[in-house]
């Protein structure tokens, strides 16, 4: 099968935002966000900025550098923005940051997520993704740390995790 040369994207272009009120049905029996839909939501907007990228199906490879730094509780706003990082020939990397809003519109970082998604067709195999164009100096360190990020989930593939 012969591949074709998709035209590259900016970052903003795949750039997405949602936010949540918190209810109690997305709360921990301490009374705090439960990881897990935390976790759900993260997936959710990799997933969109992916698709956006790509236009094209997106199946999820890995979720690191999941740090939960503090909680958000009831009626709290989370926001979670999302962004391409990074790209490979099928795959992308999705910095999803999660911030509790205050009233003021002030946000707090609560949580980072690095994602990885790749591209797929019809039959669930890889498709080559558009590169990313690099404009800015904060769009240029994420694109650093995606490729060491990018070495060092091979290492681990390479050691059997």
């Amino acid at each position: 099968m012969e591949e074709t040369q998709r035209p590259c994207k900016r970052v903003v272009d795949s750039q997405t935002e949602q936010t949540y009120l918190m209810r109690p049905n997305y709360l921990n029996c301490y009374g705090n966000l439960f990881g897990g839909q935390l976790m759900g939501w993260i997936d959710e907007i990799a997933s969109i900025v992916a698709m956006r990228h790509c236009e094209a199906d997106i199946t999820t490879a890995a979720i690191d550098n999941l740090n939960f730094k503090e909680g958000a509780t009831v009626n709290d706003v989370v926001v979670l923005r999302g962004k391409i990082t990074y790209v490979g020939r099928t795959s992308m990397e999705v910095r999803v940051d999660t911030y509790v809003e205050s009233r003021h519109g002030i946000r707090k970082v609560i949580n980072r997520a690095y994602v990885v998604m790749v591209a797929v067709d019809e039959h669930h195999h890889p498709i080559p993704v558009p590169g990313l164009i690099v404009e800015s100096e904060n769009d240029r360190a994420e694109w650093e740390g995606g490729e060491k990020r990018y070495q060092l989930r091979k290492q681990r593939r390479r050691e059997g995790f």
